[in-house]
This record gives C-alpha cells, structure tokens and sequence, in this order.
C-alpha cells in the first residue's frame, strides 16, 4: 500500500498513529503533505513564524531514523502560541517591538519535542495574550475556520485555527481568561485549560503569572488528554508550578454512566440577544442527562461576582506588571486596545489588593458547597459570537460579554474543557465548557468526550467525521 497524504488525512491522534504503524504514512510524508496543506490556504494570518520546510523535513528524518518506540506522540505535527519560547526562534507576544531570540525552550514544549511531536510553527494572538477576540494584532486577523468575516475567538486565536482546519493535531495556548476555551468553542474543537500550575509556564510571556495557565487545543478529549500527559509534568523553576496528587492521570475512562452537573439559574444565563445559542445549551443540557446526568440548577451569582475581580480589580494592575513598562515606552508599537487596558484603567492600591484577596476567599467559600452537589458545571462557553465588524466597533464591551463564563475559572481553582455543542443558523459553531474543581481533568474529559461524540458534528472545521475513541 502507497504512503499518502491528502486533503482526506485526518490529524487526530488515534488516525495518525495507525497510518504510521500501518505503514501507510512517515513523518515525512507528512511534513510534505502538511507543508502544502499550509501552503494552500495562502496568507491566512494564522501564523506569526512557521518553521522552515528544510528544518521540518529534517526533524521528520531523525524521527523516521530513530522509530517510534518510546515515543508516545511520533510524528504527531504541532503548533505553539506565539509568546511561548523555543530556542533559536523569535518569540513576539504578538508585538514585533517586544520580540526576542529565545535562549531556551519552554518546558512544556521541550517534553512535547521529546515524546517525537513535530513543531510546525508559532501562532497568532491577541497581543500580550491580552483579548477574547482573536483580532487585536498587528500581524493581520486570523479569520474564524468556519466563516472569517466572524472572529476566531482570542487570545489564543492562530493555535485554534491551526487546529480546526487542520494544520495541526494539537496546539498550546495560554488561558488566564478564557483564551484556550473561547477560542475553541468558535472553531469546533476541544480546548482543555488543565488545573493552574499542570503545566509549566516557565518560557512563557506573562499575562497574570499568579493566573496563567498553558492550555490545550485538540480534534478530541482523548488528544487533549494524550498532550496533556506528555507536557504536564512538575517544574522545580517555575514558582507556580504545582505537583499532581498521587495516582493523577488525565486519560479518561468510558464516560460515568451517571453523574451530577449544575447549571446557572435562567434567569442567570446570558446568551446576549443570541436565541439560536440559548436553544443549543439547552438542547446540550438534554444530551448530558441522555447520557446519565443528573441536572441540579445552582445559583451562579458567586461565581459572576468572582469573574468581575478580574478585570474590575487589582489582576488588572498584574497585567501591567508584566508588561506595563514595555508598553509604556513603546506606545506607538502597541495596539491601541491593548494599551489601553494595561495603561489606562484604575491603578489599584495595596490596600485595593488585599481586599480583593479577602474578597476572593469569601466567595470561594461561598462557591464550595456546590460540588457537594454536583460533579461539573456546565455553561455555554461563551454567550454568543460577533462578526470582525462588530468588534472592531465596540472592542471593549463586546470583549468583556465573551468572558461571561469563563473569567472566574482560575481565581477559583478550577479545571475545565470546552467541547463543541452544535452549530447555530448561520452555521458557526457553538460549545459549552465543563468545569469543576482541580485535578479533574480525566473526569471532565470522559463526560465532554461523550457529549462531544454525541453532537455528531465533524472535526473543525475540515469537514471530516469525528475519529473513533
């Protein structure tokens, strides 16, 4: 049988490793195919660097030399978010001012690099990871993979593209608010922010270091959870790195044939005029219980007020600690939103910061008893999607609707995976997110894989059918 690869060649996990292990595919075949996949979309916008054809087919030749023994993710093609460090490479942060040469490769990727995945290239993004749009960049917008009048979702908008139209398996992102979740439930596919501190964040750009987290976007929950396992491994350097709790796997099991989640009051849910999304989270709450959920409605309200110390607290001044200085000696360099978030808004005392943390711990407080009663949360992942127009427009406002349900994720400690739910009338897709406490990951990614499955939607945006577990 030849070795192909074609526009029919799906870059999920399972399908890749069973090409290879047949015979009927090699990394380099691979990288040629890829490369003219890539290639054929023209200046799509998705990527601020893309590893060299030369380089890449030289990867894939160590790869084919040194086998695919020991090597759990051979030859699986990657991306990375652009403020992510790989040595010898640029890393801009989406602001070509700000870029540097890299001495050292992040952690995270290293481990990837490792296992025997393919770096294709670095992507796009919201400058300083600073967005949920996708399209406050200076390295022109990154359409949306289904429509790209609309928006990718941000800030981690090139490595959900990548993903979703199928230039690459998997990619990495960065989730401080919402950007490895938005951006996935935009493109259809999975987008997994692990528990805070799984995965190292040393050689990664800070936005709020206290809260950032390195996220994961994938064609399924299984892929998700294979990166997942490869890249979560405890960092000695880095600060907030945390250790996983005895017998910790990511890798889900069958889905629990009964399990408890929570939803939001009605009168609590916010789907921002968007009648088409509404219908869809309810038609996803009814596949949950088809699927064995019990569905407990819980009051939210803690959780809204948790996501408003975000950005109407002293995190907002966390931004500008990282990259405040810059910004202010750089403005002509910067993009006029993004300055004007860091720069401009309240500047927060001391005495503001530590009564937004006693603040904090009063409604994590108020927020435990829920998982008493239930096993996951479920939300849309965002409330509705906007057109490049409306943002452009309105960048704040219609920024601030899309954190709705995800800006309280990382102050309250949570893990959570978004999973497309469906598709509107105007055939965009829309998703929900999974949450619940941290290190539940492998529990998260067992109910939003089945759930995922059950919607019978195709991987991304590439029209090809969802691969089998």
């Amino acid at each position: 049988m030849g070795i192909t690869f074609d526009k029919t060649t799906a870059l999920d996990l399972a399908s890749l490793t069973r090409l290879y292990r047949d015979g009927e595919l090699t990394p380099g075949a691979l990288v040629a195919g890829l490369t003219e996949r890539i290639e054929a979309r023209g200046d799509d916008k998705v990527w601020i660097l893309r590893v060299t054809d030369a380089d890449l087919m030289t990867r894939a030749a160590e790869l084919e030399k040194a086998g695919p023994e020991g090597l759990p993710l051979y030859g699986i093609p990657f991306a990375i978010k652009d403020n992510m460090d790989v040595a010898g490479l640029p890393t801009t942060a989406g602001c070509p001012a700000y870029a540097y040469v890299a001495g050292e490769t992040a952690p995270a990727i290293a481990r990837l690099l490792d296992a025997g995945a393919i770096l294709v290239g670095k992507t796009n993004l919201d400058q300083f990871a600073t967005g949920l749009v996708g399209i406050r960049t200076p390295y022109g917008i990154p359409g949306n993979s289904v429509d790209p009048s609309y928006i990718p979702g941000g800030s981690s908008a090139g490595s959900a593209v990548a993903v979703a139209a199928g230039l690459a398996s998997f990619s990495l992102g960065t989730d401080t608010a919402g950007s490895g979740r938005v951006p996935a439930a935009f493109n259809n596919i999975v987008g997994l922010k692990p528990t805070r501190g799984l995965l190292s964040c040393r050689g990664v750009v800070p936005a709020c270091r206290s809260l950032d987290c390195v996220s994961i976007f994938a064609l399924t929950g299984a892929d998700a959870a294979a990166v997942l396992e490869v890249a979560g491994v405890y960092d000695s350097r880095d600060a907030f790195s945390r250790r996983a709790p005895e017998g910790y796997t990511p890798r889900p099991d069958s889905a629990p044939t009964a399990f408890r989640f929570g939803v939001p009051r009605p009168e609590q849910l916010e789907f921002f005029g968007n009648g088409d999304a509404a219908a869809l989270f309810d038609t996803a709450v009814e596949r949950l219980e088809r699927l064995g959920g019990g569905k407990t409605v819980i009051d939210f309200e803690p959780f809204q007020d948790t996501a408003r110390l975000l950005y109407d607290g002293p995190w907002v001044d966390e931004r500008r600690a990282a990259v405040g200085d810059f910004i202010a000696a750089n403005e002509a360099e910067t993009h006029p939103v993004t300055r004007k978030i860091i720069l401009e808004g309240k500047s927060y005392s001391a005495v503001d910061a530590y009564r937004a943390c006693y603040r904090l711990s009063e409604l994590k407080r108020q927020t435990e008893p829920v998982w008493d009663d239930i096993d996951i949360l479920v939300t849309p992942t965002a409330g509705t999607i906007y057109s490049v127009a409306e943002v452009e427009a309105d960048p704040i406002r219609l920024n601030a609707n899309l954190g709705y349900y995800t800006n309280y994720m990382n102050l309250l400690d949570l893990a959570g995976v978004a999973v497309p739910a469906g598709l509107l009338s105007n055939g965009l897709p829309f998703g929900v997110t999974l949450a619940a406490p941290a290190y539940s990951e492998q529990r998260l990614l067992a109910i939003g894989d089945a759930a995922h499955r059950a919607t019978g939607l195709p991987m991304g945006a590439t029209g090809l059918p969802l691969a089998k577990s």
